[in-house]
């Protein structure tokens, strides 16, 4: 004789049905901690920002911090832009912000910040490529793409290096450099043997 089941069993199961995977569960707790500890972090800012603990960061507190942690002082336009930010988010009639407006600031200027930090991580690494090649081309004297011996020997000795007295010990440094044993060393290279010594 089949028994219908209790009821307390079909309630377990109900819910069990009704309660999304771990995998889904899981990521969801980690975003929340990460937001939480963010909030905490930034919390622990904003009390270190408002000097005088009225649970307002007005704009010469602000300027203050910023100054101590050595971000001030150095750019007046980028200082004016970054006032005038801050100023968008101070509430009417507020004399500063509150931690909700610093809260909604930071989330402003980290986003700002990603894409500034992105376009100047991408403007100085074209500076860095036009550098090294502007090195290059010194050593490169017939710009024919490489570096010969003779020409490493030139440039040492202009620059009065005792190195150039010796063909063979040029001849030693460009082989430390010319990975693919041709005698002379390409662009490429240089810019290998010159990241190495960094």
């Amino acid at each position: 004789m089949l028994r219908p089941p209790p009821p307390s069993s079909v309630l377990t199961a109900g819910a069990a049905a009704a309660r999304p995977p771990a995998s889904v569960v899981q990521p969801q707790r980690q975003a929340a901690h990460r937001r939480r500890a963010e909030t905490l972090r930034l919390r622990r800012v904003f009390e270190m920002f408002d000097r005088d603990g009225d649970g307002v960061i007005t704009p010469a507190e602000l300027s203050g911090a910023l100054c101590r942690l050595g971000a001030r002082g150095e750019a007046p336009p980028a200082a004016a832009a970054l006032d005038a930010v801050v100023a968008a988010y101070i509430a009417p009639g507020m004399a500063g912000l509150r931690f909700a407006e610093f809260e909604a600031l930071h989330a402003e200027l980290a986003g700002l910040g990603g894409r500034q930090a992105a376009a100047a991580a991408a403007e100085a690494e074209e500076e860095k490529e036009a550098d090294m090649r502007e090195a290059f081309g010194v050593f490169d004297e017939d710009g024919d793409g490489y570096i010969s011996a003779a020409e490493l020997q030139a440039v040492l000795s202009r620059m009065g290096l005792p190195e150039a007295a010796c063909m063979a010990r040029v001849r030693d440094m460009i082989a430390a450099a010319d990975r693919d044993s041709d005698g002379r060393v390409d662009y490429e290279e240089f810019k290998a043997m010159m990241a190495a010594g960094n």
